[in-house]
């Protein structure tokens, strides 16, 4: 796709298009372009988000996962808590637990012992 299409597509986005907005998360997703995704994401695509979360996951992207989760989105700190136990990332699974997630606390119990 040119620059121009894609300057159109993202045109036909922002005027309402829905089918447009899909079809520039199905690109942004296939690409792994993050930045498109969030961009997006920050205009209410509840597909980017869906989006981001998963290649967030599947990159083992911790951050971008915490950045997500520390907007209220309940998926992204499952995610997180799940690669955070994966990783044996016991301040992150610490950090999530100090705000009360009691599955975080759970998992870090699990993994410590306690």
């Amino acid at each position: 796709m040119s620059e121009a299409d894609l300057s159109a597509l993202r045109e036909r986005a922002e005027a309402g298009d829905a089918d447009a907005a899909d079809e520039l998360v199905q690109l942004a997703s296939e690409l792994g372009d993050l930045d498109e995704l969030r961009r997006l994401a920050e205009t209410g695509s509840t597909d980017a988000v869906d989006e981001l979360i998963q290649l967030a996951s599947e990159r083992g992207d911790i951050a971008e996962l915490r950045r997500l989760s520390d907007g209220g989105n309940a998926t992204a700190t499952d995610e997180l808590i799940q690669l955070a136990t994966e990783q044996d990332d016991l301040k992150e699974l610490r950090r999530l637990a100090a705000h009360g997630n009691t599955t975080a606390a759970e998992q870090l119990a699990e993994l410590t012992g306690d």
